[in-house]
């Protein structure tokens, strides 16, 4: 029993100091690949369908400076204000799940971020455990710079589309530099279902939601270079 609790309590001690490591590195490395990749890849070979896998990593200062301001509009508008996690959010989306409104999260772009690069989708307590813990450590070891870099580049924004790179080249013909303010709160308007809601075919609900985004950007501060 003894050597059992010596082995789990080693395994612990593993664990702990490979997710601080792994997030130290990636602080400077950029994220080629994230669990949520390679699952789609399975799903597609599960469904009969080729494999559909667009990533470019791309520089924060090589993207417009409107599409941090417009995903800051669209997911997260007290991104640079706290620390990973806004309990404001948190409780507004609890009171209207409660309420039987829309079913919605209270997730920041930190805590999304945690969960795209270190954990798989789901709802489960111990993954929501996880990336608390996650969360916590970027918002220590990265700068909000780094955090917004690495979220622009590992979200899925489309079916096989992963980062502004990939998805200004499948959906817009053009590298990310060259997206403009309307083309960024465009992509920021699928991000609450991206494989659902497309920035190549946008409707009319796409569409509104686009121009409150953009009306939203009005108020947003700039985002730190």
């Amino acid at each position: 029993m003894r050597k059992v609790v010596k082995v789990v309590k080693w395994l612990f001690v593993l664990l702990f100091a490979s997710s601080i490591v792994s997030v130290i590195v990636l602080r400077f490395v950029p994220v080629v690949a994230t669990p949520l990749m390679f699952i789609r890849c399975f799903q597609q070979i599960g469904d009969g369908e080729s494999i559909k896998l667009h990533h470019s990593w791309v520089s924060l200062y090589d993207m417009p400076k409107s599409m941090p301001v417009a995903v800051m509009a669209s997911e997260d508008q007290n991104f640079l204000k706290h620390h990973g996690f806004d309990y404001g959010a948190i409780q507004r989306a609890a009171r209207e799940n409660m309420q039987g409104g829309r079913i919605r999260g209270g997730s920041t772009i930190s805590q999304q971020t945690a969960k795209n690069v270190f954990l798989w989708p789901g709802r489960s307590w111990v993954r929501k455990g996880l990336e608390t813990y996650f969360t916590f450590l970027i918002e220590l070891f990265w700068s909000k710079q780094r955090i917004m870099e690495v979220y622009l580049n590992s979200i899925e924004m489309g079916d096989g589309i992963y980062g502004v790179e990939a998805v200004a080249e499948q959906h817009f013909n053009r590298s990310a530099s060259e997206l403009t303010r309307a083309d960024c709160a465009l992509i920021a308007a699928t991000l609450p279902n991206p494989r659902h809601f497309s920035s190549a075919h946008p409707g009319p609900y796409m569409r509104k939601r686009q121009a409150w985004i953009l009306h939203q950007m009005t108020f947003m501060p700039a985002f730190p270079e």
